[in-house]
């Protein structure tokens, strides 16, 4: 129950290999997968944390060795953070910029298909900003996967 199946530095490396990858994955998966979570994102992120389970431990089966790879994670987690809140190039890149989506009145459709959005989704977020797509002024896809509107001045 306690003794672990593989060195503790394997976990700290197979943790941190892990948490990489999926951070790069999600990264290019684009902003909606980590805004605004559908059914079908959320059955894709318990997916993924099912898919890298036995990676994150290597058949190690031991408290040990899960709260190991456990303090990794949230170790990793943190240095991530730091770097975002003190490093401008590292919250581009993990986090991502604002992506103008439209202007005066029209969506930008190769910038909606691209960024993965609906025309559904772009109409709701209207609706949300109480404003008709005539006084629409701009919209952007913003780094979180929301979407904000400002109406014409």
């Amino acid at each position: 129950m306690w003794n672990l199946d593989v060195d503790w530095w394997e976990l700290l490396l197979r943790g941190t290999v892990v948490y990489a990858a999926l951070l790069v994955m999600v990264r290019l998966s684009g902003k909606r997968t980590v805004g605004q979570f559908t059914p079908f994102d959320l059955l894709v992120v318990m997916l993924l944390s099912e898919a890298v389970s036995d990676s994150l431990r290597g058949g190690d089966e031991s408290i040990t060795g899960g709260l190991i790879v456990a303090a990794m994670l949230i170790a990793l987690n943190r240095a991530v953070a730091w770097s975002v809140a003190h490093s401008r190039r590292a919250e581009h890149w993990v986090d991502g910029t604002p992506v103008l989506i439209g202007r005066d009145g029209q969506f930008f459709d190769a910038v909606l298909r691209r960024e993965h959005l609906s025309h559904g989704d772009v109409e709701q977020s209207l609706r949300e900003a109480d404003c008709t797509l005539a006084e629409l002024g701009s919209a952007y896809l913003e780094s979180d996967g929301s979407i904000s509107i400002q109406k014409k001045a």
